[in-house]
């Protein structure tokens, strides 16, 4: 068996993973993901599996990458980047890795919410230049959350900021109606009522025609002045441009994200240097604990499927 593995986190973290990913025998090719579908193009052809990230496998590269591939095994949960309809139609199964990043995404989801409400990273750069800058912050304390999409990350946010007492405000596809209980949850029809009624938008939502720019100049429009949006999901959720409008007009009073619409992103992307954005390098599962967890799950998935041997997670379409 020939393997393609891409993701970057995977190679960087130690971990069970290795051992187990090099004791199948199979000749590894490592490359430096995520890899565009023009290097996906270049690479593609004479393997039997993907073992990737966010990479971007087209019909394209799927095409070219057959009558050899037979699986693509997907570290993470993330599956936007991937032709899944491509992938049904050419029978190559898509396994994914559900359950294993929640918690760490959902706690780097407070850390950028706490950064940006205590001037944590202006405070801290005065600091280290031999400054004594005492910036007034907010707190989260009975502040009013709206959380798009309730899967395992958004109730996992929920659970934390109930911890702070906050008043938390739902939408999505999916409703976990007992959880949803027992933490207040208000629920919401539409985006519109929930973007109408709170401080804080946090989004942990599929990226999908249907969300894409979820985020954007008419629904920020309907925020109160000084809002925040987090977004630890997708970039393409938000309208880059529809953001940064709001953020000079005070409509928001800052935005966090650990994803953007292009990754990485050029030196000039505007967000990277707006005063009143944060932006994190998409680490929020990128934990010395979460990492083993998604590489040993994406692995076994990836050797029970060629093997024929164990379970694995397959991601149907649809889902």
């Amino acid at each position: 068996m020939r393997i393609l593995l891409s993701t970057t986190s995977y190679q960087d973290t130690p971990g069970d993973h290795h051992a187990l990913l090099e004791g199948t025998g199979w000749e590894i090719v490592r490359e430096r993901g995520p890899l565009s579908e023009t290097r996906m193009l270049e690479l593609t052809g004479d393997f039997d599996g993907f073992l990737c990230g966010d990479d971007g496998i087209t019909r394209a590269v799927l095409e070219k990458s057959l009558p050899r591939l037979k699986v693509l095994s997907k570290y993470g949960i993330g599956l936007d980047k991937i032709d899944r309809v491509a992938c049904a139609e050419f029978g190559v199964p898509v396994l994914f890795t559900p359950g294993v990043n929640h918690t760490t995404v959902a706690e780097h989801t407070f850390c950028l919410l706490l950064a940006l409400v205590r001037n944590l990273v202006d405070s801290v750069n005065a600091t280290r230049a031999g400054e004594w800058k005492r910036m007034t912050g907010h707190e989260l304390w009975r502040k009013k959350i709206g959380v798009i999409g309730l899967g395992r990350i958004g109730q996992e946010v929920i659970r934390r900021a109930r911890g702070f007492d906050m008043e938390v405000h739902g939408f999505g596809n999916y409703w976990p109606s007992e959880f949803c209980a027992a933490h207040q949850v208000t629920r919401h029809g539409n985006v519109e009522t929930l973007f109408e009624a709170v401080d804080i938008v946090s989004l942990h939502t599929k990226l999908g025609d249907d969300t894409r720019h979820l985020v954007n100049a008419e629904r920020l429009g309907l925020l109160k002045d000084g809002s925040i949006v987090v977004n630890t999901s997708r970039g393409e959720l938000v309208d880059t441009a529809a953001v940064l409008t709001a953020l000079d007009s005070g409509k928001l009073s800052a935005y966090a994200a650990d994803v953007l619409d292009e990754e990485p992103p050029p030196a000039d992307h505007p967000l990277l240097h707006h005063p009143k954005a944060l932006v994190t390098p998409h680490i929020g599962s990128r934990t010395y604990e979460s990492v083993p967890r998604q590489a040993l799950k994406a692995t076994r998935n990836l050797i029970a499927f060629l093997t024929g041997e164990g379970a694995y997670e397959e991601a149907m379409l649809g889902e």
